[in-house]
């Protein structure tokens, strides 16, 4: 299974890193590093992005961008784990998981060290990123997008794009619980009060995903 990045021979690193390595960065619980050793196989920094390894140059918000390949030992995403990962390196992280044949990306949305969200593709699904742009930040900003919805990318600005998804995902979370209330409560009048709660949230998530907001 060959990785489709297209990217610089200067940019290849390629290099094992132990899951101790992050044990020493980190004071971790015995369930956490149980986790590293039940899940993971094995940790690949495979690219670096940078100015002297790509020649595009960096902002103070993003300075380099690191690829990491990881090799599972189940087809799980640990995102524990990552979390683990991203405190120990101060760079926006892209993530290409392995889980036999089949394979899965990530991202992390990271501001200042710290990784406020994930984004995920299916496992298996075709990922084509784009490693061009005017700064390392738009770079990154781009990988991000290749993981969010459309319907949110009407928007302009990358901030505006984060927001719109970020209410998108809470809203379809609401109406997944809603749903599942709805389907478990026995009293009529109760059912009622939720459906209503419901179809607000379903006319809310209609006007955004047909970008009237």
């Amino acid at each position: 299974m060959n990785d489709n990045f297209k990217l610089p021979r200067a940019a290849f690193v390629n290099k094992f890193i132990p899951k101790n390595k992050f044990y020493e960065k980190a004071v971790l619980s015995a369930k956490l590093q149980k986790e590293f050793v039940d899940k993971i196989q094995k940790i690949t920094w495979k690219y670096k992005l940078a100015e002297s390894t790509v020649g595009i140059a960096k902002t103070d918000k993003v300075i380099e961008i690191q690829i990491f390949e990881i090799e599972l030992k189940e087809q799980v995403i640990p995102k524990n784990v990552l979390k683990v990962i991203d405190k120990a390196i101060p760079y926006q992280i892209l993530y290409r998981f392995i889980y036999k044949e089949n394979e899965a990306y990530g991202i992390t949305l990271k501001e200042n060290k710290n990784a406020e969200n994930y984004y995920f593709s299916d496992w298996n699904e075709e990922k084509h990123f784009d490693f061009t742009g005017i700064d390392l930040e738009k770079v990154y900003q781009k990988i991000v997008k290749t993981f969010i919805r459309t319907e949110a990318q009407a928007k302009s600005s990358f901030n505006e794009i984060i927001d719109i998804d970020n209410k998108i995902k809470a809203l379809e979370n609401e109406i997944s619980v809603l749903r599942n209330k709805i389907s478990k409560e026995k009293q009529f009048n109760r059912k009622v009060e939720i459906n209503k709660v419901l179809l607000e949230r379903k006319k809310q998530l209609d006007i955004i995903m047909n970008c009237k907001l």
